[in-house]
């Protein structure tokens, strides 16, 4: 409840001149905001009432203006508590006369969208600027205004992880031509959107975008070193999270070849992976611990993610270990137990089924006989006349070429001794 000789005083002046009524106002402002009381609560009550005697007055908007924005510059230096009640009411106050404030309803849902931030309350502080009218004639936004403003929309959206608002407010500036010269023009702002965008990707579970976006992020110079480690650890979890085959290769064989990625505590498991190692339980496990909890969501056949990503790289690595093998072995090696509906052979069989199908994994599937035939030679064909021919000068190949780089080896550490043995 606001003070009583502040009521007293809006009430003395209510019959005043205007110049009168001005220099009040003004004086019992300097006062509010000068010797603020004690309690959140009664200041806020304080500036509530004189915001409405304001307000009704019958100053006129060329007066009321500059009270009103005096009123909100106040609101920088209160707590947070103050600025949420009192700015909520001066944006709620305004709606009815936007037209005539849309200055001041701006500035003020700013400092509102902060108080919410304080109070961790993100999906309001986006709400609170989503408000505010970036598209209006009656006054001018530059381009680097609105993107600034619909980035933090973004933000503040996936703070609370709500990740389809915040890929509605990325999608104005993904539809904007004027927005992209910005971010063209802009790194800060850049960099903001570019992490913005790969953390709704990662939501959304479209890894392998997702890994790219935060790699991008990681070579950027504009963040400190610990950010950019963190960007490439992200870089490397969601990689291992994609779907197995051709295309996260790629992107595991570039996070492995990272110099840096050394550094990070996923490093273990991306060599595993990169090298189309089985990978155990005990690895697992100690990767899932540093997940987030979207990444460890079940999916429609209730499986977890990383699950199925683990399941179908082992798939993977285990079609480089054996040209054929049984359902029922490779659904062991994959660590799948029978359920009510199917036995673990049978799952094992659809996760070859579907990866065979996608293009991920080259092999036939015999059901009959509940046999699975791996790919052993690049582009050779599983059955034919020419496959063992082929297979055999694949082989030689690659004893050939295992020769010559011992070859080169001995040359580089004993260059004498090749030297003498050389055959002229």
């Amino acid at each position: 409840m606001a003070s009583p000789e502040l009521t007293a005083a809006l009430e003395s002046v209510a019959d005043s001149s205007a110049a009168d009524r001005t220099r009040t106002y003004n004086d019992l402002l300097n006062q509010l905001t000068n010797a603020p009381p004690a309690s959140a609560v009664e200041h806020a009550a304080n500036l509530i009432v004189f915001i409405d005697a304001v307000l009704s007055s019958s100053l006129g908007i060329i007066n009321i203006r500059p009270i009103l924005a005096s009123i909100i510059k106040s609101l920088l230096s209160v707590p947070a508590e103050v600025k949420v009640k009192v700015g909520k009411h001066i944006a709620d106050a305004l709606q009815s006369q936007l037209a005539s404030y849309e200055e001041q309803d701006a500035a003020v849902r700013e400092i509102l969208a902060q108080g919410y931030e304080a109070e961790e309350e993100y999906t309001a502080a986006a709400k609170a600027l989503q408000g505010i009218h970036l598209d209006s004639t009656q006054r001018q936004v530059s381009d680097r205004s609105k993107v600034e403003t619909w980035v933090k929309i973004v933000r503040y959206y996936l703070e609370d992880d709500d990740t389809v608002s915040a890929e509605t407010a990325l999608n104005k500036i993904k539809n904007s031509a004027a927005a992209a010269q910005v971010l063209k023009d802009s790194p800060d702002l850049r960099l903001l959107y570019q992490l913005s965008q790969a953390r709704i990707m990662d939501s959304r579970r479209d890894f392998l975008n997702a890994s790219a976006e935060y790699l991008n992020v990681s070579f950027n110079t504009m963040t400190d070193e610990d950010d950019r480690r963190r960007a490439l650890s992200a870089a490397i979890k969601t990689a291992i999270l994609a779907p197995a085959g051709p295309h996260r290769s790629r992107t595991l064989a570039k996070l492995y070849k990272d110099e840096r990625s050394t550094e990070t505590e996923e490093y273990g498991i991306l060599e595993n992976m990169f090298l189309d190692r089985l990978l155990s339980p005990a690895d697992v496990e100690v990767f899932a611990s540093t997940l987030a909890p979207h990444q460890l969501a079940k999916t429609a056949d209730g499986s977890t993610v990383l699950s199925k990503a683990v399941t179908e790289h082992n798939l993977l690595a285990a079609s480089r270990l054996y040209e054929n093998i049984t359902t029922a072995a490779l659904a062991k090696i994959l660590g799948l137990k029978d359920s009510k509906d199917e036995t673990a052979a049978e799952k094992a069989e659809d996760y070859a089924a579907r990866m065979v199908e996608q293009g991920r994994l080259r092999g036939e599937i015999d059901q009959i006989a509940g046999v699975i035939v791996f790919e052993t030679v690049p582009g050779v064909e599983l059955r034919g006349p020419t496959r063992d021919l082929r297979e055999w000068d694949h082989n030689v190949q690659g004893l050939v070429e295992d020769v010559e780089r011992c070859a080169a080896g001995l040359s580089e550490s004993f260059p004498e001794l090749v030297t003498e043995q050389m055959v002229h």
